[in-house]
């Protein structure tokens, strides 16, 4: 009976507009004509906050009074299983283990193979942990060329996970070092301390959501300027290694998480940041 649509662009609309909703209602400040496939007046937002706490205003507007944001990722048991064969399949379970997400869908939004590869070094040395490469089937080859560029300890377990295994994958880490992606907000889901680092995109409206993360950026002030592609990529180059391994190192020292231990129920559903207007904490 209802169809809602939280993009607001031609293809969302288009979805909405073919649907059998009674109801086709999405939010004000919609683009490429999406508002034409709506049959009720579109709701107001404020763009400048968080995606999820528009969509909740959003929720509140149609009624659903009190709603909150959980969202963790279910995963079964079978899910456990299979990503505990997997780590022990590489050699993996024994020490801590810190997740590293390199790929983006946007050139913009990438950092430099080199310097995934010497952060993954200082980190296995920092905090005597084993470090992972997380992606898709289509990332495999991107990131053995980090692998070949970092020294021993480092695994790539691009392709080799579902999405569900995923999840449980970064509900047993001790953190993500990621780019602004699907799998930072997995994490972010499942309560892994989410390290983001964010350039032409604007971390307060798609951040890592909740208490637990840190998002580092350049301070340039073209950003967020939303380009898939730039010759000017100053918004990354400006991210070092020393910042990133300084925020890695702050989120680890206020995390109260323990490692994940085979046979346990992984972490706890992550809780609801106490200021809703401070989600993350930057690093400029």
């Amino acid at each position: 009976d209802l169809a809602i649509d939280l993009q607001g662009l031609l293809k969302s609309g288009l979805m909405v507009g073919i649907s059998r909703g009674r109801r086709k209602v999405g939010m004000k400040g919609s683009r490429e004509g999406a508002r034409l496939f709506l049959k009720e007046p579109p709701v107001y937002v404020n763009y400048e906050q968080h995606a999820i706490d528009r969509y909740l205003d959003l929720a509140g507007a149609l009624g659903c009074a009190g709603a909150s944001r959980g969202g963790r990722i279910p995963v079964s048991t079978e899910d456990r299983i299979a990503v505990d064969r997997l780590l022990e399949t590489c050699g993996l379970g024994e020490r801590p283990i810190i997740a590293f997400n390199p790929m983006a869908r946007w050139d913009t939004k990438l950092w430099y193979a080199e310097r995934f590869a010497g952060l993954a070094d200082r980190v296995k040395a920092r905090f005597s942990c084993d470090v992972v490469l997380t992606g898709g089937p289509a990332d495999v080859i991107y990131l053995d060329g980090i692998l070949s560029k970092a020294g021993k300890g480092l695994v790539n377990l691009s392709g080799r996970t579902t999405l569900k295994e995923l999840a449980c994958l970064y509900d047993m880490t001790e953190a993500l070092v990621t780019t602004d992606t699907g799998p930072m907000h997995i994490a972010a889901a499942m309560g892994c301390p989410v390290i983001a680092l964010f350039g032409p995109t604007a971390p307060r409206r798609t951040g890592p959501y909740g208490a637990a993360h840190k998002v580092v950026t350049a301070e340039v002030d073209c950003a967020p300027c939303f380009r898939k592609k730039c010759n000017d990529r100053r918004c990354m180059d400006g991210i070092t290694m020393d910042r990133v391994l300084s925020s890695v190192e702050e989120v680890l020292g206020r995390s109260v998480r323990s490692l994940y231990s085979p046979g346990s129920q992984g972490r706890q559903e992550a809780q609801e940041p106490e200021n809703p207007e401070r989600r993350y904490i930057y690093d400029h």
